[in-house]
């Protein structure tokens, strides 16, 4: 598939977003705010919902054929094959407990294919962008990084990280209990941003499942643009009809290596 040349006013659609959401975001930050419980028993907040809402108004003024789905709000059909996908808080868990892990995703997608993404921490200042076929930019000035996956020689040599084993449902938690027993370490938490930290060298994989387009659509751009590998656990190119299964890996024979070793439990 051959994607169009994206345009300058998308990348500042997704800046402007970006900004917008860490002012609605900001204020609530280890203060007092009301947490509902949506069906799925995931925490959600004001917060949450006035970022999204802050969002959409964006896209549709500047781009009013382009879809939307959000996390919040859910589908709103456009006119042509682009959509943008939006996360307001990802990690919502991390947000209500006062902890700066959580981030703000944005991407936007043509014929279902991430093409432009970001990922953005509101309180310290780092933000990720990823465009399909570039580099990866990094910003955080409080927080330097050299935008770039890191060489892994093997699993042995490697460290996992996932946000929380809560997520590891069956089959699932066989499956991962095979990749963990063959790493160096595994750590938890993190939600998106331990992807960001993947590309900035800092974790050499990332196995979840269980995650909805909002939750991988922002990485895979960025994931890619720092030279990582990012597809389910079978090692398929994610989709919207993926299972929910998502591995980001540093280079590709650590990929291969993960695979194989999700795969052990069959």
């Amino acid at each position: 598939m051959t994607v169009p040349a994206l345009s300058s006013d998308v990348v500042e659609t997704a800046t402007l977003c970006a900004e917008i959401a860490r002012v609605q975001i900001r204020p609530h930050f280890r203060k007092p705010i009301g947490i509902e419980n949506k069906e799925d028993a995931s925490p959600v907040t004001l917060a949450d919902r006035a970022a999204e809402q802050a969002m959409r108004d964006i896209i549709s003024q500047n781009h009013p054929d382009h879809g939307i789905l959000g996390e919040e709000y859910g589908q709103s059909a456009g006119q042509g094959d682009w959509t943008w996908v939006l996360d307001p808080i990802d990690g919502t868990r991390a947000f209500i407990t006062g902890r700066p892990s959580f981030t703000t995703l944005i991407a936007l997608l043509y014929c279902g294919r991430p093409v432009l993404s970001l990922i953005d921490q509101p309180l310290t200042g780092e933000r990720w962008l990823g465009r399909a076929g570039a580099p990866t930019c990094f910003e955080g000035a409080s927080f330097p990084g050299q935008v770039g996956t890191r060489a892994c020689g093997s699993l042995a040599e490697a460290e996992l990280s996932c946000t929380s084993p809560d997520m590891l449902i069956p089959p699932f938690d066989g499956r991962f209990a095979s990749l963990k027993q063959k790493v160096r370490r595994t750590s938890w938490g993190g939600d998106a941003y331990g992807y960001g930290l993947l590309a900035l060298g800092q974790i050499d994989l990332i196995a979840e499942c269980t995650m909805k387009p909002w939750d991988w659509a922002a990485l895979v751009p960025i994931i890619e643009g720092a030279g990582g590998f990012i597809s389910d656990w079978q090692g398929n190119p994610l989709t919207l009809d993926s299972d929910g299964t998502v591995l980001a890996c540093g280079s590709l024979s650590l990929q291969e290596e993960a695979v194989s070793a999700l795969r052990a439990s069959f």
